[in-house]
């Protein structure tokens, strides 16, 4: 069995965790320690439970509970070198570095990192193997690379941002610098763009998607059905990620 739930997903502060039953892998954590224990609650799940950290990339809405929840767990933290320096964390008792996107397990389950586009030091995302079964987990990038594409292809489950209607995001409340950061080719992706990448990668196999970093002042869960609705290709098993509430447990089965 593999699974994966959202504690929530949003530029407020960003969780996802991966389990296959015994090894439970916290994706980066953007809530305080008393909040994410509250959240993985929802789950059945608590802070003694998890397995490992890993974190994607620096910014505070993906790594501000890490440090914290690290030393008080005990946790393995899987982070690339450039993420690691490019703040000051403290010390994290047991950091491990990812050298090179090389592939590592955690219990029964085999990470493989990804780099993507994004206007950090050293972003990675993640591909998660267990039970037979690979589920994608893709934010927090500005556009679609060969790698991206290469690596997220025939995935079981897969949870990708849809952050920005672009016409929300030229017309809204954000400076103009922060909009051509977001709708750059190192921002984050609008919801054409993940449409564009959907039609581009083998989903035949596809049993959960799910669309998430959906921001609150850039685009609405309608503008993004709409954009799904626009597939060359029909895929009808799409759930979103709230803010507030992430998504319960999916399971691949």
């Amino acid at each position: 069995m593999l699974r994966f739930a959202s504690l929530g997903s949003g530029s407020s502060g960003n969780g996802t965790v991966v389990s296959d039953g015994h090894t439970h892998i916290l994706i980066d954590c953007g809530f305080s320690v008393r909040e994410t224990d509250r959240r993985l609650k929802r789950l059945q799940l608590d802070l003694s439970s998890l397995s490992a950290i890993v974190v994607t990339h620096e910014h505070g809405d993906h790594i501000r509970g890490v440090p914290l929840i690290a030393r008080k767990c005990g946790l393995p933290v899987y982070m690339t070198p450039g993420t690691y320096h490019a703040r000051s964390l403290g010390v994290i008792p047991h950091l491990r570095l990812i050298r090179n996107c090389e592939s590592f397990s955690i219990g029964n389950i085999t990470v493989q990192p990804v780099p993507v586009p994004h206007d950090a030091r050293e972003p990675v995302q993640f591909l998660f193997f267990g039970a037979g079964r690979k589920l994608g987990v893709l934010t927090d990038l500005g556009s679609i690379s060969q790698a991206v594409l290469d690596a997220y292809q025939a995935c079981d489950a897969l949870l990708v941002e849809a952050n920005h209607d672009r016409q929300m995001l030229a017309s809204g409340p954000y400076p103009l610098a922060l909009k051509r950061r977001v709708a750059g080719p190192w921002g984050h992706l609008s919801n054409d763009q993940m449409v564009a990448l959907l039609n581009q990668i083998d989903t035949s196999v596809l049993q959960h998607l799910v669309v998430g970093h959906i921001s609150r002042k850039n685009n609405t869960l309608a503008l993004a059905q709409a954009a799904l609705a626009s597939l060359t290709k029909p895929i009808t098993v799409a759930a979103f990620a709230c803010q507030d509430e992430g998504f319960g447990w999916l399971e691949l089965s």
